[in-house]
């Protein structure tokens, strides 16, 4: 019998022990800063010279840490690292994988606030989104774990007289984990642990701004039991071991998280076949969004104007799920605009290492902050600025919670992804031309309705294209196992994380026929 499985609960902290526990927490990762930290290879520590330097995002003077840069050369050691450990762990019993995330996922809750905190200095994450990703990695790890144990014995088939027929499944082989930086432990995790409980093996390649995060889990994985080379910890230069690895004979799958372009690029290098390659690479990728939350005209507009603020600027908009455009119907459009400008100019922005104060902390790194800034520039032509457009970058990339009012649909800043702290505002006059523009972009990932009208939320339902809809809350915020996340179009390969069939992305079926 498979346990139930229930989502990790998050930290109030509106209570005072709550709050002690993480400001020790973050005393106890302050201590630890500007370390060295090796590949892993083989369970093996590597040591390299070229290092990658993580800072603090919100105090550009202080170093997280310096991490080894992963060579060519190296990467080919853990591709044959995760080759021949294959041979072996394709062959474990999955409950015996499944025990691995489940002491794994014990070791993580034990110290769950440790984790969060290197979240808030490695990635600049208030405590409140520090604590859900790190609640969403335990989350991934206990719902893998518990799904590989679902789906060890295969699936039934029918069988006649004389003949018994089995439909299993069984591992593909080596993949290689691209991870991003916005969720830098939550989806680093999720992407490394299900292949790998279904029997695959891993090279995980970690976010060039977040790779500590990923080192500690690492670690994490290493003490729980995993054997060598089943997952290779190889951060370094996309261009230098990335592409190499992707091209590679033996890479049986790339599992992606990031950019449409870099996943377009991915995409055209796994389909060529190389030499000694037999078989079709899969690819799976979530590429981002353009999302959309909509308001019609019998709606509750306090509602809107909360759900639109907290989805446009939790984590400073750094979600591919973030709301980046609002789309009103004519006759409340004034009424929401105002009410999320109050809102809007109400949000503290600030360094989240210091304390709990502030609502929204840095962007990523100075490219981003550039980026974001571009786009406000952008925005401020194609629209009207009504709150933030400005920046700050002489201690962390602090960029102001932007609203631009009166944009056209097919503008810019309302097409194309830009990351950040900035959602722009556009008006309908009835909801099928709500539904039209929430449909109008090359992506298709998240968006939420805001509306009492049944009919419009059944037509939604149906019309409204995108991986994951919601209904009068926001459109950020999926949980594992209760909001299966992944999109359509160019926000991905569809692939749903944290849902019942995303581990049949890193299987394949296999049946036998057995005549008596």
């Amino acid at each position: 019998m498979v346990v139930p499985y229930r989502h990790e609960p998050f930290t109030d902290f509106t209570v005072e022990e709550n709050r002690k526990e993480y400001q020790d927490a973050l005393d106890y990762v302050k201590g630890q800063l500007g370390q060295e930290y090796p590949l892993i290879i083989n369970g093996e520590k590597v040591f390299t010279e070229d290092k990658t330097v993580s800072e603090n995002p919100g105090n550009r003077s202080e170093i997280v840490g310096y991490v080894s840069k992963c060579s060519q050369e190296l990467a080919e050691q853990a591709m044959q690292a995760a080759d021949e450990a294959f041979k072996t762990w394709r062959k474990w019993d999955p409950a015996a994988r499944a025990n691995i995330l489940f002491r794994a996922s014990a070791m993580i809750r034990r110290r769950k606030h440790e984790f969060s905190a290197w979240l808030t200095y490695e990635a600049g994450k208030p405590w409140k989104e520090a604590d859900a990703d790190t609640a969403e990695a335990i989350d991934f790890l206990e719902y893998y774990a518990r799904q590989i144990l679902r789906l060890k014995n295969g699936v039934e088939i029918n069988s006649r007289d004389g003949e018994h027929n089995r439909f299993d499944y069984i591992p593909l082989g080596v993949g290689v984990t691209i991870s991003p930086w916005n969720f830098a432990f939550a989806i680093m995790a999720g992407t490394t642990v299900g292949p790998m409980v279904a029997g695959n093996t891993i090279l995980l390649k970690p976010a060039k701004t977040t790779p500590v995060v990923a080192y500690k889990f690492m670690e994490v994985l290493l003490e729980a039991g995993l054997p060598k080379g089943v997952v290779n910890y190889i951060p370094g230069s996309s261009a230098d071991m990335g592409d190499y690895l992707v091209d590679h004979p033996r890479t049986r799958f790339i599992n992606f998280t990031g950019s449409k372009k870099v996943g377009l690029h991915i995409a055209e290098r796994a389909a060529k076949v190389q030499e000694g390659q037999i078989w079709m690479k899969r690819m799976i990728a979530e590429m981002g969004g353009k999302d959309t939350m909509i308001v019609d005209n019998d709606a509750d507009l306090e509602l809107a104007a909360e759900t639109i603020v907290y989805s446009a600027f939790g984590f400073s908009g750094q979600k591919c799920s973030a709301c980046s455009r609002a789309v009103i119907h004519e006759d409340v459009y004034d009424e929401v605009l105002a009410n999320v400008v109050a809102k809007t100019k109400e949000l503290t922005v600030g360094p989240t290492y210091k304390d709990n104060s502030k609502f929204m902390g840095p962007v990523n790194d100075q490219e981003a902050f550039d980026k974001v800034l571009d786009y406000i520039e952008i925005g401020k032509k194609e629209g009207k600025l009504m709150a933030g457009g400005t920046g700050d970058d002489s201690e962390g990339y602090f960029i102001h919670p932007t609203v631009i009012a009166d944009v056209d649909p097919k503008a810019r800043i309302m097409q194309e992804e830009i990351f950040g702290p900035v959602v722009a505002f556009a008006k309908a006059k009835d909801f099928d031309e709500l539904i039209d523009i929430a449909n109008n972009t090359e992506y298709g990932l998240t968006g939420a309705v805001i509306s009492n009208n049944r009919e419009h939320i059944e037509q939604a339902r149906q019309d409204f294209h995108v991986g994951n809809l919601y209904f009068n809350r926001g459109c950020t915020a999926a949980i594992v196992g209760y909001h299966p996340f992944g999109g359509f179009n160019m926000s991905g390969t569809d692939s749903k994380a944290g849902g019942p069939d995303y581990l049949l992305n890193f299987l394949q079926a296999k049946t036998t026929s057995d005549m008596y």
